[in-house]
């Protein structure tokens, strides 16, 4: 690989377009948060977020900062903290087209998308409410049993995928760890943006302990030094959940006035990068 897909969070950040449909992981798996807000920062719109399965503080941002048309996720949480308040506020005002999913739903049509596949069937969801809202999910016989009913969802191949990891290497290949869904969005994405704790100099490919745990270079567009840039959000073992930021932000995004005040604080800090 060549210097070129290393780049700064802004330029990385660069890399999604209006438009866009963009898979995120869900808070535990590694948020690239600094990166998330440069989006915001640059004023992107009407992307399609796809939460894997689930989204949190970076999607209720992003809802609330105007930058989602389409939401396809299982749920939007705070967890201990309650539901997104910018989520909930966007959907009682009808502002964002919701594509109401189940995250085994969402990990098999991801599943489809990297193997190539126009749809996956898929077993729980018949006779469930979000089939009466997802027209683009359907019935069909199995084919080899009779009496067999299964339902089918389309794959998911997001135009970008965006999360952050501990560590890559000079030669671009990442090291994810135990998050195997951030391997299974960056084969089924066109582009995979990571966000990083740091670079190594020893090839991951080589290190029989982690290769295992490593997203090969050929699937990463572009790489970028973000120290704690999954804050607040945690990242492994690495840091914890920052949680008075993340009680702030759910208490004062109650209000839009209140979002705009957590917004204008949180887009006044500065970048941490190498």
């Amino acid at each position: 690989m060549t210097n070129k897909m290393f780049a700064t969070v802004a330029e990385l950040a660069g890399c999604v377009h209006n438009g866009s449909k963009l898979a995120v992981p869900k808070d535990l798996s590694g948020v690239a948060m600094q990166a998330t807000r440069e989006l915001v920062r640059r004023g992107v719109r009407d992307l399609h977020l796809v939460c894997v399965p689930t989204g949190g503080i970076q999607a209720d941002i992003l809802i609330g900062s105007d930058a989602v048309r389409t939401l396809e996720t299982s749920a939007i949480s705070l967890g201990e903290f309650g539901s997104g308040p910018r989520f909930a506020e966007a959907i009682r005002a009808g502002t964002l087209m919701m594509r109401d999913a189940t995250c085994p739903a969402v990990y098999a049509a991801l599943q489809a998308g990297e193997k190539g596949i126009p749809f996956i069937a898929l077993r729980g969801l018949i006779g469930s409410d979000v089939m009466k809202h997802r027209s683009d999910w359907k019935v069909i016989d199995n084919p080899f049993a009779a009496n067999d009913p299964i339902a089918v969802v389309p794959a998911i191949q997001p135009d970008v995928c965006m999360f952050h990891a501990p560590l890559a290497d000079r030669s671009g290949n990442v090291f994810v760890g135990r998050q195997r869904e951030l391997i299974t969005m960056a084969h089924a994405s066109r582009e995979t943006l990571v966000t990083v704790e740091a670079i190594t100099n020893a090839n991951l490919i080589d290190d029989d302990a982690r290769a295992g745990a490593v997203l090969p270079a050929i699937y990463v567009s572009h790489i970028a030094v973000a120290k704690r840039g999954a804050q607040p959000l945690a990242l492994g073992n690495l840091y914890p959940d920052d949680e008075a930021t993340l009680a702030r932000y759910a208490m004062l995004s109650r209000t839009s006035d209140g979002f705009r005040q957590f917004l204008e604080e949180w887009l006044s800090q500065d970048l941490v990068e190498a």
